[in-house]
Order: C-alpha cells, then structure tokens, then sequence
C-alpha cells in the first residue's frame, strides 16, 4: 500500500474553514479516491503554519525517519485550491520547495469534496 504525507492549510483547520484535517483527506486516501489514485495509509499529516517556514524541513526529517517515510506528498485540497489563496506562497512553489528538500513527488491536492 503506497504510504502518503499530507500537507493541510493550518490557517483553515484552524478557524474551521471547512478543512480542519478531518474525514474529507483521510477517506480519500483510504479509498483511494480524488488525487491519490488507489489506496494509501496516511503516515503523517502536517499543518503548514503561516508563512510556512517550518513545513519543509519537517517533511524532510519525516522523509529521513524510514518507519515513516511516504512515498509521495500532497497538499490538500485547501491548500492546492483555496480560495482566497494563501498570501505567502502558490502551491506549485511550495510542491518545488518540498521536492526539493525530501527528493519525493508532490501531489496539488486530495480530493474533489465540497
């Protein structure tokens, strides 16, 4: 079973956007639905806080731990599609950063809920 991070917008879980890393992520990945493509166990779900400083490098100690290691990472849904955008980064120069860092794939997004 592929193993997947998942990045989530910490400003929408925490004033209850809609996306506060409940069942939406989680169900998708287990099934195998939206943007995972078949089904995954969720080995870590972070939070990026604003302006997102931290969630590189902690995706890349993560990417080091070989227990936890993904084999993929996707920000989801509410940070690949929000509106309004997040005011520090476009999710596409966040996917680079954390390619970068971790030397893993990153997916735009999750699942296709409303």
């Amino acid at each position: 079973m592929k193993k997947v991070a998942i990045v989530g917008c910490g400003a929408y879980m925490e004033s209850g956007y809609g996306c506060p890393g409940e069942w939406r992520c989680l169900k998708a990945a287990s099934q195998g639905e939206g943007k995972f493509g078949e089904p995954s166990a969720v080995v870590a779900f972070v939070a990026c806080e604003c302006p997102g400083r931290a969630v590189v490098p902690t995706l890349g100690m993560a990417a080091k731990l070989s227990e936890m290691k993904p084999d993929v990472i996707h920000l989801s849904s509410c940070m690949a599609a929000a509106k309004p955008d997040c005011p520090y980064t476009k999710p596409e120069d966040m996917a680079k950063l954390i390619e970068s860092k971790t030397g893993l794939k990153v997916v735009l997004g999750t699942h296709d809920y409303h």
